[in-house]
């Protein structure tokens, strides 16, 4: 019998957009001979089951069910595609997990801690897991520029610190533009990291439960068109991306192992993609995201396909997954 499969899509912040997206092709990919998918949006002012004929259907609430034609339809799994709030930091996956529905990412404590970046380096950093150097600020505290300085030197990032897809980050390479990037960030979150700036090859590590196991896909090496690995360079073509990445043997075993460390350390389920940079050689820990994107631009589909992984088995294995 097949089962019954919401992909949630959209979300609260700004990159609902791209989560439209991902979900869309979750929704094409899916093997439509094992699940009956349905395209489910969360949005600020509704939830709604969206059909191919783009009627919308509300979700009740209270148990994630929808009525179609009078007819009362439940999930057996929800394949989570919400990039940012409520999807990313932990809302969805405590509101799923109270109502005992299986689901493709994360568990509740690990999306929270992960969409935190500032917490989640705070809790690697015990287990020897190299960051670049960081400075953070909460809505309200004094700015203090020299101590800023000191501290992570000049460029530097100044990043929101609950936010993806590079929104609410400037490089900042004068001590005069430090106050304007740090509004910027404001703009995104009450809570802002500023980093070092570290001088070296850029990569991203997919990492996946894939038949039962921790599997490290390949490497993507980012090259960006732009100052850095910004929205553009994400979404717009303005970067180029080599899989696998241009790197040494010891470079990638390097990295993968500590990209495995990671997920392994956190308890993680499903997918991540982790950034990390090379300063001398190593391996610095940038971010951990839980719900990558699922685009046809997007890294992660990019790195399975490289592994032989059609997305129609990258997505059927997270269901399965999940449903075990």
């Amino acid at each position: 019998m097949k089962k019954n499969i919401a992909i949630i899509m959209g979300g609260y912040s700004n990159e609902y957009e791209i989560s439209l997206k991902s979900g869309t092709v979750v929704y094409q990919s899916l093997d439509k001979e094992i699940y009956n998918a349905f395209k489910v949006h969360i949005l600020n002012d509704k939830w709604v089951y969206v059909d191919d004929n783009e009627n919308e259907f509300l979700i009740n609430k209270n148990d994630f069910s929808i009525s179609v034609n009078n007819n009362k339809i439940t999930f057996d799994c929800v394949f989570n595609a919400i990039h940012g709030t409520p999807g990313e930091d932990g809302y969805m996956q405590a509101y799923f997990e109270l109502l005992n529905i299986a689901h493709t990412s994360c568990g509740m404590y690990q999306a929270a801690l992960t969409f935190n970046k500032r917490d989640c380096l705070s809790v690697l950093n015990p287990y020897g897991i190299k960051t670049a150097e960081s400075y953070y600020l909460n809505f309200g505290d004094i700015i203090n520029e020299k101590d800023i300085i000191n501290k992570v030197g000049l460029p530097c990032f100044v990043k929101a610190n609950k936010a993806g897809s590079s929104f609410g980050i400037t490089k900042v390479y004068k001590k005069e533009q430090l106050k304007d990037a740090i509004n910027f960030a404001f703009k995104e979150d009450n809570e802002i990291i500023i980093e070092e700036f570290l001088d070296g090859t850029e990569v991203s590590v997919g990492v996946i439960t894939y038949k039962g196991k921790t599997k490290v896909l390949p490497i993507t090496e980012i090259v960006s068109d732009n100052d850095f690995f910004d929205y553009k360079a994400k979404y717009i073509g303005e970067s180029q991306e080599i899989t696998p990445a241009r790197i040494s043997k010891e470079m990638t075993k390097k990295v993968n192992i500590i990209a495995k460390q990671v997920y392994e350390i956190l308890k993680m389920k499903g997918f991540t993609r982790s950034e990390f940079i090379f300063k001398n050689d190593e391996p610095h820990l940038l971010e951990v995201n839980t719900v990558p994107g699922l685009t046809k631009e997007s890294i992660l589909p990019q790195q399975a396909a490289a592994a032989g992984i059609s997305l129609t088995e990258l997505f059927g294995n997270a269901i399965e997954e999940a449903l075990k």
